[in-house]
């Protein structure tokens, strides 16, 4: 492997969206740091991707903790600390049915994790790429729920709502460093999404997505590689991504 290479840090990376972003940029040459609560995943991850030739660097990691990602951050090896792009990819929903009826600690858990997580790998990676300067990227992973409201979307689409401000205030901060910021927000995909947010309901994901074509992992990670290799000059700052088969509701309207 070349020194020329460029690096790209994933949260969440064991599952999804992660996933297919490593594999994605692994295929074209850049080295990746993936990261994930659960080790077995990302463990599997790296022995796939360095059989297929990539140099792949992996770190179990709670983003909700801000010591912990300021550890992995600072034990990276020489040879990945100098970050061209993160994807903040960690996030998960919880508790789909409506905000009278949801227990608070599922609440808390997304707040924890789609928002102080992002802001703490955010934090502590914003010197590497600033660094790096002209051509670094952010790419932050937002949600169409982020824009349009939905019954039981609650903490979640406003914790999207977040992701969106918060990149679109970096960018204001960043003006100047050549650091790209990106809202990547897709639409309905079928990951493991709707699993964790009924709490191991396959037949509820089974539903979700049956007689219909969402969005695949790989989908996004395209969209979210080709975001992050434009021409330095050009940043995206917002990218809202459906799937062909989904589009938006009429109001509910209460009749008597």
């Amino acid at each position: 492997m070349t020194d020329h290479q460029q690096t790209v840090f994933i949260t969440g990376a064991t599952s999804g969206f992660g996933r297919a972003t490593a594999e994605r940029f692994a295929a074209a040459g850049w080295r990746v740091v993936a990261t994930g609560r659960r080790t077995e995943r990302l463990e599997a991850l790296a022995t796939r991707l360095r059989n297929d030739g990539a140099d792949i660097h992996i770190a179990t990691l709670d983003v909700r903790d801000s010591d912990a990602v300021q550890k992995v951050v600072a034990d990276l090896p020489a040879a990945f600390a100098n970050i061209t792009c993160l994807v903040n990819n960690a996030g998960l929903a919880l508790a789909p049915e409506p905000s009278q009826s949801v227990d608070l600690a599922d609440w808390h858990t997304m707040i924890d994790t789609n928002i102080t997580g992002l802001v703490n790998v955010t934090h502590a990676l914003l010197p590497a790429l600033i660094r790096t300067g002209k051509g670094a990227s952010i790419v932050n992973l937002g949600s169409v729920a982020g824009q349009w409201p939905y019954p039981g979307g609650h903490v979640y689409g406003a914790s999207k709502a977040f992701v969106e401000q918060f990149s679109y205030n970096l960018r204001c901060d960043l003006l100047g460093t050549g650091v790209r910021v990106t809202d990547v927000a897709p639409g309905l995909s079928q990951t493991e999404f709707t699993l964790v947010r009924t709490k191991g309901d396959q037949s509820a994901s089974d539903r979700l997505y049956s007689g219909t074509d969402p969005l695949q992992p790989e989908d996004v990670a395209a969209q979210i590689f080709h975001v992050a290799t434009l021409p330095e000059h050009v940043n995206i700052n917002r990218m809202e991504i459906m799937a062909t088969r989904q589009a938006w509701s009429p109001f509910a309207i209460d009749r008597d």
